[in-house]
């Protein structure tokens, strides 16, 4: 007979694949570091796009007598992803005939080894680094993007960061014309905002909210005190991490380090961990709370949110109705984006596009 140690160190052995199968769902996930070689190739990249963009706009104002050299104001669109972008098609359909009004830029999780789907999206990779979700490798690679934007081509004026679970709501025209129709803050004489930023003419569309439930503990995921002396609690924020930023807030994000010092940090608590539903909210709320609209234009379903996802439209949920329905906020503008949408969606997406989505 086998002795008593005997079986259970052979138990043990048969138990450790089970184990390496098993652990990533039990235990809680390791944060991907962010590298002193990728923190500086990423410094170098945001002093150059803050160089050349005060640059373009000192010679901007020189050649703009004629008015007829000035080209069009453009969008700058984000695709934040870690998987091939499935909806390419439908976003295809979305930009054809626009050509000269947008810019694309893909930041494309290198493991993930995402395939290039061509057309629109050729060529539009920008050189990107691993990330991980609530960690801060996805602000970084936001924060990659708007560099990449701004130093790639200074008509853009917006900036829209979406996921591969994106789709648009409306056509691009309605987009467009939706974002450069946007009233600017409005004024106060008796404040020096003003002063600050002069006669500001659009706001960005970022979520910043205050006081929801767990605040606190998200605050404190890295431990008491250490978001001090920069971030004190009560202009800690949270929202969206889906926005549409103006130029002038593009060029501030990445002209930061204070803050960006105090959300890199590791969390000791990562069930409360998501600094990137918090660093640009807070960030843009301390420095120009007047100029954001404090509520973001891509609809998401948090109702039914599973394991911190929000809801995921399956296939069968696709119908005019739904679109009509998620075009809904209760802002005076309608939404113009919305997710999480599963691959299925596309075909029943693209048999209403004409019809629905871009019928405006």
């Amino acid at each position: 007979m086998f002795s008593t140690p005997f079986v259970l160190s052979f138990a043990l052995l048969l138990s450790l694949p089970l184990l390496f199968l098993l652990a990533p769902r039990i235990l809680p996930p390791r944060h991907v570091p962010i590298s002193l070689p990728d923190e500086l190739d990423d410094l170098a990249l945001f002093r150059r796009a803050a160089l050349a963009s005060s640059h373009s706009s000192a010679v901007g104002t020189a050649v703009s007598r004629l008015g007829t050299t000035n080209p069009q104001p453009k969008i700058a669109f984000f695709f934040l992803t870690n998987s091939d972008l499935t909806f390419a098609p439908l976003w295809e359909s979305f930009f054809k005939g626009n050509e000269h009004l947008y810019n694309i830029y893909i930041h494309a999780d290198p493991s993930a080894k995402v395939k290039s789907p061509g057309g629109v999206f050729e060529g539009r990779f920008i050189s990107a680094k691993k990330t991980q979700r609530a960690s801060p490798t996805l602000i970084s690679a936001a924060r990659r993007l708007l560099a990449t934007a701004l130093l790639d081509d200074p008509s853009n004026t917006f900036f829209a960061l979406l996921s591969q679970h994106c789709v648009p709501l409306h056509s691009f025209r309605f987009v467009y014309h939706s974002l450069f129709a946007s009233s600017p803050a409005d004024p106060d004489e008796s404040d020096s905002y003003w002063s600050r930023f002069g006669r500001v003419k659009y706001r960005s569309f970022i979520e910043i909210l205050d006081k929801e439930p767990g605040l606190w503990e998200r605050y404190t995921a890295r431990g008491k005190g250490v978001m001090l002396p920069e971030v004190q609690f009560e202009d800690f924020r949270v929202g969206s991490q889906f926005f549409i930023l103006t130029r002038r807030h593009a060029l501030l994000v990445i002209k930061d380090r204070k803050l960006w010092r105090k959300f890199r940090l590791p969390c000791l608590k990562v069930e409360s961990c998501y600094p990137e539903e918090h660093y640009f909210p807070t960030l843009l709320s301390m420095e120009d709370p007047k100029g954001c609209t404090d509520y973001t234009l891509t609809n998401v379903n948090w109702t039914a949110s599973i394991n911190g996802h929000p809801h995921t439209y399956r296939k069968a949920e696709v119908s005019p109705e739904l679109v009509y329905r998620l075009r809904l906020s209760n802002s005076t503008y309608s939404y113009l984006f919305a997710r999480k949408f599963s691959p299925d969606c596309l075909q029943p997406l693209q048999e209403i596009a004409d019809t629905v989505i871009f019928h405006d």
